[in-house]
């Protein structure tokens, strides 16, 4: 697909006028995957951009991936060594819960373990129930603590989620994007606690009455390829869905899958992921601007005789002495703006490759500044105005010659006069 019109949507200070055509952009050799999930993506965590998008924006459901933001309000409102009790309203949880599937049924209300612990059956087996242990100590109940999860997203930068349950059982009102999804990824990232726990492959939790259950991640990509963490969700009406977290080389990207399929051998999700992540690993950018070519106008008033005269507006070319590039996605090719902020402008003293101003390229979650050169001289202005020097010139010279026939004529009546006298 082409990026010809990357940059249609710009909002410019000072109204800046972007310089068109674009050049058509030079393609990535590596061709974008196509995954049976129905939406997805890919983001830097480093940098913040958006390296593969697949509907990254549609409103999805996003079954315990929701634990992961459990998770982080955990972490900043707990301590490991707190206790987490055992409610009335875990014991309720349907499977996958740790009391009916490992404990069958012998966890009590009133029954506690470590945050630590908690923390641990909830991003590693999943755990429903103690999901709702979690809201239930930290929030006082599930309402209160669905509310610190929406706050919390909201600090987050998740615009386009609302979240009504710790555990991510379906409720038409409990949805969230990729996109979004792709921002709690990189929150849980920069959470130490979060981070460690998700890592983990398998523990050992216990109760503070002696119940003691061995726990599995259910994500089957840890450890595979360079993923250090995520979380895997499912739901009829969510799909199977996946969030991963990778580093290799020191380089660290989140992805994530949404409604994927749920097949005999409960692989293709993970197929997704590793489609995603293996092609954005290896994609590389695309040139929406080379160097040396003109990316914007500034548009620039004088008065055509510098102090005085008709005010005038000259579009001042400029551009950049290397090249402007971007990945090669949806959102990019929509959302990106350019913001270009001049200096000190003087027309009468511009030069060619004078650095006249900065330009932003300000895609949706990064942003790259770049110097701004002139690609004009003053002598344009000259050009601009040069019919009305002529006009000034000429109407001075006829003046002159009209000033200098009156004098003649007045010299030349005087003398007759003289004569008469």
């Amino acid at each position: 697909m082409s990026m010809k019109k990357i940059l249609s949507a710009i909002a410019l200070s000072l109204s800046i006028t972007i310089a068109s055509p674009f050049i058509q952009p030079v393609k990535a050799e590596t061709k974008a995957p196509n995954i049976v999930g129905k939406s997805a993506l890919v983001m830097d965590i480093d940098t913040g951009e958006i390296i593969y998008s697949k509907n990254a924006d549609d409103k999805m459901y996003p079954a315990s991936i929701t634990k992961l933001l459990t998770g982080v309000v955990l972490a900043d409102n707990a301590q490991k060594s707190d206790e987490i009790k055992f409610t009335s309203d875990a014991k309720k949880q349907p499977e996958y819960s740790l009391d009916i599937n490992i404990a069958k049924g012998k966890i009590q209300v009133g029954d506690s373990m470590t945050a630590s612990d908690a923390m641990k059956t909830l991003l590693l087996y999943s755990a429903n129930d103690w999901a709702y242990a979690i809201a239930d100590t930290i929030g006082g109940n599930s309402q209160n603590f669905a509310k610190m999860m929406n706050d919390e997203a909201k600090k987050i930068g998740m615009t386009n989620s609302n979240f009504v349950t710790p555990n991510g059982l379906h409720d038409d009102n409990h949805y969230t994007t990729a996109y979004d999804l792709s921002l709690l990824s990189k929150a849980a990232y920069d959470n130490p606690w979060v981070r460690e726990t998700m890592s983990l492959a398998k523990d050992r939790v216990q109760t503070k009455n002696n119940i003691i259950a061995l726990i599995d991640n259910r994500n089957k990509n840890l450890g595979i390829d360079g993923c250090i963490g995520g979380k895997t969700g499912y739901t009829e009406k969510a799909g199977r869905s996946l969030v991963g977290i990778y580093e290799r080389n020191g380089r660290h990207l989140a992805g994530v899958v949404l409604k994927s399929e749920y097949d005999q051998q409960d692989t293709q999700v993970f197929k997704d992921m590793k489609a995603i992540i293996d092609y954005a690993y290896s994609a590389d950018k695309v040139v929406t601007y080379s160097k040396d070519t003109v990316v914007a106008k500034i548009p620039v008033k004088y008065k055509s005789f510098r102090f005085f005269g008709e005010e005038k507006t000259l579009e001042v070319p400029v551009l950049v002495k290397e090249d402007i590039t971007q990945y090669e996605n949806d959102i990019n090719k929509n959302d990106t703006k350019i913001d270009v902020k001049e200096g000190t402008l003087n027309p009468w003293k511009l030069k060619f490759g004078s650095n006249i101003a900065t330009l932003t390229v300000k895609e949706r979650n990064s942003e790259k500044t770049y110097d701004a050169y002139c690609n004009q001289s003053f002598s344009e202005l000259t050009k601009a105005n040069i019919i009305g020097y002529i006009s000034i010139i000429l109407g001075a010279v006829v003046a002159i010659l009209i000033v200098a026939t009156i004098v003649l004529l007045i010299k030349k009546n005087l003398r007759r006069r003289k004569r008469y006298y």
